[in-house]
């Protein structure tokens, strides 16, 4: 894994909750789903995992929730081994995970009042803190509505209550936004980020948005093929590229290898890629540079649709890393599962 020279910009204490060395994880039929992965979570930090789908963010998850057993490697989270002790894990975690854990032929409130059962709340006290959850995720008025009856956004916010109803030391969220609408998913970031800045929670989040994991994480860890590549802050992930992005649109799929000798000779460029009609590379004053290419690109015969030119983005961060753009991990992740079985996900709420 990379790390470069980058530090966390964080105030934190630096004590890591959650620890993970050397996972490896294979499911039937020889998918690899970890091979290797190791990463630290520090107290009271967001800890982003950004990959396609498919590199292993999940898997991880289950491994750190006891919901999964690594085929080796060792993990612990709140001080907890989660091989020897996973009833203590359990009690110190919260999951939101991809499929929503709650009973939908059940109210809200309901779900709730089980949730705090299951962690030993009774009365009062139980009652306090479902009332709090209800008010805090806006959903008061629904809370006696069953959870069929919910929007999807609802429902999210309900599976992050049900996570956080024993007040874990931990909270995992598994693709939190996923399916959700743009309105529903900008809500779920301001609650997230509220989760973060007023409780001070430990979050691992894993997500395969490039905004969302900018948005919300502290740090952000690279996932690609079972392994982390790189992890940094967002900014110093960003800062490590020299200069600007400059994309180009050819007209016609271009010859790779005559396109890559042609350009790879121009000064002041780093990082070239050129995949069918697109080319993409590092400039160290990108408006400057894009006249020199298109000059270069029309001596080589490849008329070009339209340029752009960008400051460096999470996407970047993945193709200097990961050796590809971010749509084609995603791409060949898709076609590697089209026949083959996905793994059963974890139920949102605390692993139970």
């Amino acid at each position: 894994m990379s790390t470069g020279t980058m530090s966390t910009g964080s105030t934190r204490t630096g004590t890591p909750v959650v620890r993970a060395d050397n996972l490896v994880k294979t499911y039937p039929g020889g998918v690899t789903a970890l091979n290797g992965l190791a990463l630290t979570v520090e107290a009271g930090t967001v800890l982003g995992l950004l990959g396609p789908n498919g590199a292993g963010k999940s898997t991880t998850v289950k491994i750190l929730t006891t919901l999964a057993r690594p085929d080796s490697g060792t993990a612990t989270v709140a001080g907890h081994d989660v091989l020897r002790h996973p009833g203590r894990v359990r009690r110190a975690i919260g999951v939101v995970a991809q499929k929503s854990g709650a009973d939908p032929a059940a109210t809200g409130r309901e779900n709730l009042v089980l949730q705090g059962r299951l962690y030993g709340l009774r009365g009062r006290e139980l009652n306090r803190r479902v009332d709090e959850l209800l008010e805090r995720f806006v959903l008061t008025d629904a809370a006696r509505r069953m959870v069929k009856e919910y929007s999807g956004g609802m429902r999210r916010r309900l599976d992050v209550a049900l996570g956080l109803v024993h007040r874990p030391e931990v909270l995992f969220l598994d693709e939190p936004t996923t399916g959700l609408d743009p309105e529903a998913r900008t809500a779920m970031w301001d609650e997230i980020t509220r989760l973060a800045g007023d409780e001070g929670l430990t979050i691992l989040l894993t997500t395969h948005y490039l905004e969302e994991a900018d948005r919300l994480a502290e740090r952000i860890a690279i996932v690609d093929r079972g392994r982390i590549v790189v992890e940094g802050t967002p900014d110093a992930l960003k800062g490590e590229l020299r200069g600007d992005a400059v994309h180009l649109e050819l007209r016609a799929d271009g010859d790779r290898a005559a396109l890559t000798a042609v350009l790879a000779g121009l000064a002041g460029l780093h990082d070239l890629a050129v995949d069918g009609r697109r080319v993409s590379v590092r400039a160290d004053d990108g408006a400057a540079a894009v006249p020199v290419l298109l000059a270069a690109l029309e001596r080589a015969g490849a008329a070009v649709a339209a340029a752009t030119v960008a400051r460096p983005s999470l996407d970047d961060v993945y193709l200097r890393y990961a050796g590809r753009r971010f749509s084609e991990a995603e791409a060949e992740a898709q076609a590697d599962s089209a026949g083959a079985g996905t793994p059963v996900q974890a139920t949102a709420g605390g692993a139970r």
